[in-house]
């Protein structure tokens, strides 16, 4: 049950999650799983050397290892319309994206590394935990009411000094082929920063092109279960579609803000429905 009535919730559970996806043998999986590890026990090494560069060189360094984490999973990123979310260089944006997957936060920084706001529990995560409490991860404690005022100040104070904030503004994780409502509370970071907000939407196919729910982090899941599915499946393909930025002064205020944003993303998750694969060429890229 939720704790009050602003805690998100999702329908999606077990019976969402799709098990007729191609997979792989257990021997590419176990593959997988030990250079997904090695990767990630190289993040401590790539933490020190964005500690010690600045800029574009440090944005790099990071891009290619979260790539390099993409990968290792079995996954390939597709990038689908601007390869950044921060049109001007030093000028702050708000990146909303959809949220379906523990693999979201790792597509997203692959394309290129922001701040995220995410739910206190992945903090405790083993590994993956504290690397992205060093990628200065804001943790929302999504039961505590009382503490998202401060969340907001301290987003609106990182947009200010021209930072990239991502956001799942569903709140809780979807299996991919539904979506939620987005929530409303944390665009007001946005307006109180005077930034733009970036739509972003989050797509997973499996090799035969067809979207695929088996990445779903929902219902009983745990961790592990999700991570079994994840290494496993076939032809894995993480589309990333970065969408127009919604220029300040567009609305009114939070709640418009967000269904512009809401409205942007179905529309695309509609024409990427439709459409299929999209060809190759100056705006989509396969990573």
């Amino acid at each position: 049950m939720s704790a009050h009535p602003w805690m998100p919730t999702s329908p999606c559970g077990d019976g969402c999650v799709d098990h007729t996806s191609a997979t792989v043998g257990a021997v590419r999986a176990l593959l997988r799983a030990v250079a997904a590890l090695t990767v990630l026990l190289c993040g401590g090494f790539v933490v020190l050397g964005a500690l010690a560069t600045r800029g574009r060189v440090r944005e790099a360094l990071l891009r290619r290892w979260f790539r390099a984490l993409v990968r290792a999973f079995g996954a390939r990123l597709r990038v689908v319309g601007p390869d950044r979310f921060q049109a001007t260089p030093g000028r702050g944006v708000l990146v909303v994206a959809n949220h379906v997957s523990w693999l979201d936060e790792l597509a997203i920084d692959a394309v290129q590394p922001i701040r995220m706001v995410a739910k206190r529990d992945i903090k405790d995560w083993p590994v993956l935990g504290r690397l992205v409490t060093a990628a200065r991860t804001v943790y929302l404690d999504r039961e505590r009411l009382s503490l998202l005022p401060g969340t907001v100040a301290e987003l609106a104070r990182a947009l200010r000094e021209g930072a990239a904030v991502g956001i799942h503004a569903e709140g809780t994780t979807w299996c991919g082929l539904a979506s939620g409502r987005y929530r409303p509370a944390l665009f007001q970071a946005a307006l109180d920063a005077g930034v733009p907000v970036r739509p972003v939407v989050l797509r997973y196919r499996a090799g035969d092109g067809a979207a695929t729910t088996r990445t779903a982090f929902v219902g009983a899941d745990t961790l592990v279960d999700s991570l079994r599915r994840v290494l496993r499946l076939r032809g894995l393909v993480v589309e990333v579609h970065v969408l127009d930025e919604i220029a300040p002064g567009r609305a009114a205020d939070r709640r418009e803000l967000a269904a512009l944003a809401q409205g942007a993303a179905e529309r695309a998750a509609e024409r990427a429905a439709r459409d299929g694969v999209p060809a190759w060429g100056t705006h989509a890229a396969l990573v």
